[in-house]
């Protein structure tokens, strides 16, 4: 199914390709104009950056905890929807990476009714995750599926390279880390969570993660198995939406560990999906972090876009 260099993250299947150069899409100075008037304006500042938490991942470079500071910024309050990168793809006729490689990665339990041909095998580490012919941001679950009542969930199956040039043609930009946690964080001081130190305060849901039995009986106690609307369980303090779980975040921070020792087309993705759960990927929490390759996709995978202030 992948060829040799790829590898497993334990959070997100990793699908590693010689990519060539794409070519961005030309940018849109009217929707610019109407995406920016959209974004949450946050001032910028100084924070606490990272986690030292008994279940932090050290191996991920969580820690130590750092002052950092950000300038102002731009950020979505929501992932970009299906109906906004419907939009782009109606613009530019662009076509996402899965779509050029003509399959990408599906959760196990989402696969139903496929013809075996169809599949492509299992990731490697992680086989819950089933490469699918024509799996891609139009069709969730591979063929027959579609964006029926899905059309404000965010859009999924699309890699980094697919975000970069949605927001070349909308004149933003994918945050970077620092940007990412500081916006995450609503303004709370070194909490776990967006919202703050308890998963589910007074027993109630804050996010879109596993319930259940991982990767084999999802309870949907929050209300979703798969995907939830982009503007689901309260916003944060800086009325930014499902910053914990729903859908892992591309940034435009290159992966790395320490200081210095990034891997070429590899990038931090933040924030964890309905697909973390404590016993095999807690990286709902607002410091957490892990990685994937530039042109990899699969079904709990978006962007949320950022800009400059000016």
């Amino acid at each position: 199914m992948t060829g040799p260099g790829d590898r497993s993250t334990g959070a997100t299947p990793v699908r590693l390709h010689t990519s060539k150069e794409r070519s961005r899409p030309e940018h849109n100075a009217n929707e610019a104009r109407k995406i920016r008037r959209d974004l949450v304006d946050l001032p910028g500042g100084v924070f606490a950056m990272g986690s030292e938490d008994p279940d932090a991942h050290p191996a991920d470079g969580e820690g130590p905890v750092r002052t950092v500071e950000v300038e102002p910024f731009l950020i979505g309050s929501t992932t970009v929807t299906n109906a906004q990168y419907e939009r782009f793809v109606k613009s530019t006729g662009y076509r996402t990476q899965a779509e050029e490689f003509g399959w990408s990665f599906v959760f196990h339990l989402f696969v139903r009714d496929i013809d075996p041909r169809m599949v492509r095998g299992v990731a490697a580490g992680t086989p819950w995750w089933v490469g699918i012919d024509g799996a891609d941001w139009r069709h969730p679950e591979g063929p027959g599926s579609s964006l029926k009542d899905r059309r404000d969930h965010p859009v999924v199956h699309v890699s980094w390279h697919d975000a970069q040039s949605y927001c070349a043609w909308s004149g933003t930009r994918l945050p970077d880390e620092a940007e990412w946690e500081y916006a995450a964080r609503g303004g709370l001081l070194r909490r776990r969570y967006a919202w703050g130190d308890e998963l589910t305060p007074g027993g109630r849901h804050m996010c879109n993660i596993w319930q259940g039995d991982f990767p084999r009986h999802n309870t949907a106690d929050d209300g979703y198995v798969g995907t939830a609307p982009a503007r689901s369980f309260p916003a944060n303090g800086y009325g930014l939406f499902n910053v914990a779980g729903n859908v892992w975040e591309w940034t435009v921070s290159p992966w790395a560990q320490s200081p210095g020792r990034s891997t070429p087309d590899v990038w931090t993705i933040r924030g964890g999906s309905y697909l973390c759960h404590d016993s095999y990927c807690n990286r709902y929490r607002v410091a957490a972090r892990t990685l994937n390759a530039g042109d990899s996709s699969s079904g709990n995978t978006g962007f949320r876009i950022a800009a400059d202030a000016r």
